[in-house]
Formats: C-alpha cells, structure tokens, sequence
C-alpha cells in the first residue's frame, strides 16, 4: 500500500541536482581525522527519477555517453563502473530501511570526470537526494552523505573520505565550509578573496595507479597510526600529537609512514592556519600555505605527478599569483590557483602555451562560482 499510496499521491517524476566541489586546502587528511575546507560549485549532476510502477525494476539512462543499464534492486551483475555508484548509493539507503520500488531515471552532468572535482560525489548525491524526497524516505542530510560514501567502499572499492559528499549535500553560496572530519562539526566561512580569485586549470590526464594508490596511502597512514599507538596508549589520532612528536618516533616507522604522517600532521596545521587567514583575509598568507600544502603532497604523500607540478611550478614566475596547489585525489585532475582578478586572462593564456608546450596537452582553465549543495529543481 505504501509504495501505491506514493505512486498516485507523490509526484511520480522529480529532478534534482547536487554539485561537484573544490577544496582550498586539505588534502587527504578526511580519512585521517583532520580538517578539510571544500565548497560546492555551480557544476554538478542532474537526475530525472519517475516511479514506473514496477517492485524492484530499475533502468537508468548516462546521457552524456549514451549508456544504460536495467537490473532488479538487490540483483545487479556486471554493471559499468558509472553504474556501480549508483547501485551502490541504492543498496546502502536500502539499509536505512528505505521502501523504494522499481523507477526510471536518466542524468546529466557537467563536472568533468577525472578533473579532481568531485564528479563521483555529485553523481552519488543527486541520485540518492532524488530517491529520498521521490519516495518519502525523510533521511536526514548526513544519512544521505554517509550513504554515498559507502557507496563507494562497498561497491567502487575506493576507500574516500567523507569530505566530497559533504560539500556536495551541504554547500552553501559563497562559503567555504571547515569540516572536522573526527565529528564532523562544521562551519561556514565568507569565502571573500578580495582582488583575488581562484581559478582552476585541468591537466587533463589522470594516470591510472590513482585508485590503487589512493588506497595503499590511507593503509600506510593507519598502519603508521597504529604502530605509534602500539607504544603510546594515549593517542588516539593524529590530532592527539605534533610535528616534534613524530620525528621522535622515527625508530618505529618505516620512511614511507614517515612521509605519509608527516604530510598528515602539517596538512592539519595548515588548514587551521588557512581558517584564520581567510578571516582576516590575508590573502598572502593563504596563498602560501596553497603552496605549502601542494610540496607536502607531492614529496611527502607522493601524490602529484609531472603534470600538476609543472603547472604549480609556472604559477611562481608570476606575482600576480599567491598560490597555487593540486587539487583532489591525485596523479592528475586540477590544480587551484590564487589568482589576482585583472590578471587571470593574462595567467591563462601563459600558463596555457607553457603547458603545451612541455606536454602536448591542451589545458583547460575554469572560474567558478561557489553554490549550494543538492537540491530539488522546480
């Protein structure tokens, strides 16, 4: 009855909407109990859902490559990747105790995928937004957020922090949002840059060991974590214990723990650093903690590549710009650039010969406005 009640009563077709994201400062440090600082952008995934009336058929249309999969709920097989999200995001709402029937659907987006934007999360977050108000499931934000990334662990088999759902369910126009990923309180900071503005620039390559390194980063930050709370019975997290500290465990850690904490510890500490001048918008010191930010996860984390540093590196020829930093998982995507408003033609143009040059690549520059998080459109 319920499921009847909601087909002719509800409304049978919704659309929604969530965005992809960018981080200005933390990176890999979600799944480490830091601070991350992302914000929802005007780019995003749009969903069109209809109930069809059936218990448990489900079919789903990829616009943009023209793909479709059809499968019963609970009994999908040798689905495409873009196809395992989203079976994943049903399946874990489905442990909520969500009634959902057989829907049609079909989605549009315009992040671009391997950009370090987040295309995954706005994907995940737009289908599972559409589901809970197509059906009536009153989920609340972060059951939604959790869901998705689940989805991911469970399904796509990318361990991924909390941060790109957050900020994909929980973005607010013009503010960047501090999360503290061990209880994920938050704030909303005014993202006001003054004369500056953030542009991105898209390598456009995404090297292939980026999901399996993503993997083996987060298992050599937990075995780092636990070898020292092997000895120290007091910590508890990275949080519990600074740069000092770690250097005086180094004969307990193998160098590449090392690295990999030491990236952790300082990516926190900047992050905290960068809340405060955002506040007082010091835009230098900002911009030198982006920089900070990016040697740390090229040398330390070791995961840049040749592509983002060249594009980082170019940024220091230019006083117009105050920092420059990759952005996202790593091993290509965007880097995100401070750059100052009359100048950011210029930068683009520079940076764009410059980079073919050494690569062969055309790149791509991107100005965007920072937006809200999912919604239903109207």
């Amino acid at each position: 009855m319920n499921r009847l009640f909601s087909y002719f009563y509800n409304m049978k077709t919704i659309k929604s909407w969530s965005p992809g994201r960018i981080n200005l400062i933390g990176e890999h440090i979600d799944y480490n109990d830091g601070y991350v600082m992302p914000a929802a952008i005007d780019k995003g995934t749009q969903f069109e859902i209809t109930i069809n009336g059936s218990d448990n058929m489900v079919d789903i249309h990829a616009q943009n490559i023209d793909d479709s999969v059809k499968f019963k709920i609970g009994e999908a097989h040798g689905l495409p990747m873009w196809a395992k999200y989203l079976y994943g995001v049903l399946m874990e709402l489905r442990k909520y105790g969500a009634d959902i029937g057989g829907f049609s659907a079909t989605f549009s987006g315009d992040v671009p995928i391997g950009s370090g934007l987040s295309s995954s999360a706005s994907l995940e977050c737009s289908f599972a937004y559409g589901l809970d108000k197509l059906w009536d499931l009153h989920l609340d934000d972060w059951q939604i957020i959790k869901a998705c990334q689940k989805a991911e662990h469970n399904y796509v088999g990318i361990k991924c922090g909390i941060m790109d759902q957050f900020a994909s369910i929980k973005g607010r126009s013009g503010n960047v949002m501090r999360l503290d990923c061990r209880d994920l309180s938050y704030q909303y900071l005014p993202c006001n840059l003054g004369s500056y503005q953030l542009v991105l620039l898209n390598t456009h390559v995404s090297h292939e060991l980026a999901t399996s390194a993503y993997n083996d980063r987060r298992t050599q930050c937990e075995s780092a974590l636990n070898k020292i709370q092997d000895k120290y019975e007091n910590i508890k997290s990275y949080r519990d214990f600074d740069l000092n500290f770690l250097e005086s465990t180094q004969n307990i850690l193998s160098d590449i723990e090392m690295h990999r904490a030491r990236h952790v510890i300082t990516e926190i500490q900047r992050v905290l650093s960068a809340s405060d001048a955002l506040l007082a918008q010091d835009m230098v010191t900002l911009g030198k903690l982006m920089y900070g930010s990016h040697e740390s996860l090229s040398h330390d984390y070791e995961v840049s590549c040749s592509e983002l540093d060249a594009l980082v590196h170019y940024t220091r020829q230019d006083d117009k710009v105050l920092g420059s930093r990759m952005m996202g998982g790593g091993f290509g995507g965007c880097t995100i650039n401070l750059v100052h408003e009359e100048h950011i033609e210029t930068f683009i143009n520079r940076i764009k010969q410059q980079y073919y040059n050494a690569y062969g690549i055309e790149l791509t520059a991107y100005q965007l406005n920072i937006s809200d998080g999912a919604q239903i459109i109207i």
